[in-house]
């Protein structure tokens, strides 16, 4: 069986991740979407809540899509999977030039599991989810980024935060 993994952050998962998640769950019998805190974020939403809000834009899309939380080294995640490759989404350059040396520092770690970089959808390149909450925060219109379930939980986390900025 080959397995893939997907890590992120998913704070908020946006339509660039979904399309990401459609086409690498084509490519392996599982794909594990793992969710992550990267401590150099701040996350607008907890490992819990984006774990649940992954799992719920994924349970429509076909095949065998696991999500999970990991809080340890990606390449320790994966092993731990089973899995023989990690899924990465690329939008731009400035993309490429940090997953490339990252793809290279896990090689170093394993180098049975192998790094496949899929070009984001023409259409969903320039989504990046801090983007997405710094539209929000701002009161913009969040709905052509992310999915309309996604777009009321953030929204209604700025609320409950007292987070919206700008003239109201």
């Amino acid at each position: 069986m080959r397995v893939g993994v997907y890590p992120g952050t998913f704070d908020p998962i946006t339509l660039g991740h979904m399309d990401i998640i459609r086409r690498g769950a084509k490519l392996v019998d599982r794909l594990v979407i793992g969710v992550t805190t990267n401590i150099t974020k701040s996350p607008m939403f907890d490992d819990d809540e984006r774990i649940a809000m992954v799992k719920a834009e994924v349970a429509s899309i076909e095949g065998d899509i696991r999500v999970t939380g990991f809080n340890s080294l990606l390449m320790d995640f994966a092993e731990r999977e089973g899995a023989t490759v990690i899924v990465r989404g690329l939008r731009a350059v400035a993309d490429f030039e940090y997953e490339y040396q990252m793809a290279g520092m896990n090689q170093q770690l394993n180098d049975r599991i192998e790094t496949v970089f899929l070009m984001a959808d023409v259409g969903l390149q320039p989504i990046a989810s801090r983007l997405v909450k710094e539209i929000a925060i701002f009161g913009g219109d969040i709905g052509k980024f992310v999915t309309p379930a996604v777009r009321e939980a953030v929204v209604n986390r700025i609320a409950e935060r007292g987070l919206l900025q700008g003239e109201r």
